[in-house]
């Protein structure tokens, strides 16, 4: 059926955007005026969504589309199914209840796509901006054991739990970024345009100034004179560093430093490990194979080094090993998840003791990272007041040595 994006005046004379699907034009003209609004402009829209086209939708018609309104629509999809009403009519409300026009549009195209015969995985799959592979996986598993309900639940729930870790998070950095952007400005500030007024007091005197006094000024004249030659430096070396990170050389070696470097390295093994259980937990449970579950995790540890090792244990497991046995000898596989591995192995409930194992890691790396946020706030006022003192130094050790000349 077609999918026909529209302009309508409701009864009150607002203008109102949508999209509808309809057997021709003249039947979504109709459609439109029985829901009580008078239809302005109507136009087919194609029932094939590209990248290009979505990525336009995403960011030109209306607000962007956000992964939590993905979250919610899921779950209600998994309640409507889980009330036996069939997809396509489930689809047709998850429609309805949506505001954002480009999201609808997608929902609408869904819906179009099973309509035509295939299945919601196929019709998944052509929107790869809006759902992952962890997702189309999932789903793909859900409609092959006949769960697709309970396997929506799953994805609902995990995408809700990641984002509401990366919220609070994100929160927690709000602070400390907005204090060192303020301390920063007020620094430049303060070097660039309020020292030269007072250094330019010693300029007169024809006496040896002392060597702080002379870094400062030093600094202010670079500052007030070179500051584009200083900010193109700045950007410069970040443009550098992130295209040495983008080679692959350079990604493993920025990803084994994150492994190596202490304090660094206990973060990122355990939010690697928080990824790696959450997202196994949840595709074994819906029924995803061991190994392509293995292939889909390694895509999201964000570490090409335990990347690599994922690779390595699919190959292993291939050979009769097992997931435990293999992951023993591993240096930055930590040893409580191996050991539940190994339980939830034996006991044939390895997707419920990994869950147990995501949920200790993922509180434990929140509360790590509150932590790491709430030092921030004392070494920038500590860094400030060392950048402060400097400059009161520098001011008065020319003066202190003016005075005693004097006497």
């Amino acid at each position: 059926m077609p999918i026909y994006e529209f302009i309508a005046l409701t009864a009150a004379g607002k203008k109102l955007k949508g999209v509808i699907d309809a057997d021709s034009l003249v039947a979504a003209r109709q459609k439109i005026r029985s829901q009580g609004h008078y239809p302005v402009e109507c136009r087919e829209t194609s029932a094939k969504l590209s990248a290009t086209s979505l990525f336009s939708q995403q960011f030109h018609l209306g607000r962007p589309i956000k992964q939590q309104e993905v979250h919610i629509a899921t779950r209600q999809l998994a309640t409507l199914l889980g009330a036996g009403i069939p997809l396509v009519q489930s689809l047709n409300g998850l429609i309805e209840q949506t505001d954002n026009r480009a999201f609808k549009t997608v929902l609408a195209q869904i819906k179009e796509t099973v309509n035509e015969g295939d299945s919601l995985t196929a019709a998944l799959t052509s929107h790869p901006r809006l759902f992952s592979q962890i997702y189309i996986n999932m789903v793909r598993a859900g409609e092959a054991s006949g769960s697709l309900d309970v396997v929506l639940e799953r994805l609902a729930e995990f995408g809700e739990n990641q984002h509401a870790i990366h919220s609070r998070v994100k929160a927690a950095l709000i602070y400390p970024l907005f204090m060192a952007i303020v301390g920063v400005v007020v620094l430049f500030l303060l070097i660039a345009f309020i020292i030269p007024s007072i250094t330019s007091v010693f300029e007169g005197t024809k006496q040896a100034l002392p060597m702080p006094t002379i870094v400062l000024i030093g600094i202010s004249v670079l500052l007030r004179q070179f500051w584009w030659a200083v900010l193109i430096v700045v950007l410069a070396a970040t443009v550098a560093v992130r295209w040495f990170i983008a080679t692959p050389a350079g990604r493993q070696r920025w990803d084994r430093l994150k492994l190596t470097v202490p304090g660094i390295r206990d973060l990122s093994i355990k939010t690697a490990s928080a990824r790696f259980s959450r997202t196994l937990s949840s595709l074994l449970a819906s029924g995803v194979s061991l190994i392509a579950s293995l292939q889909i995790v390694k895509n999201i540890v964000d570490n090409v080094l335990l990347a690599d090792l994922i690779v390595a244990a699919c190959d292993e497991l291939e050979k009769g090993s097992s997931l435990s046995q293999f992951f023993r000898n591993s240096e930055w596989m930590p040893p409580m998840l191996v050991q539940m591995m190994s339980v939830g192995e034996q006991s044939g409930a390895l997707d419920k003791m990994l869950a147990k194992a995501a949920d200790a890691y993922e509180k434990e790396v929140e509360a790590k990272i509150l932590a790491l946020t709430s030092m921030i706030e004392p070494v920038m006022i500590l860094s400030m007041g060392v950048m402060v003192s400097f400059i009161v130094v520098s001011i008065l050790l020319p003066i202190f040595e003016m005075n005693q000349l004097i006497r």
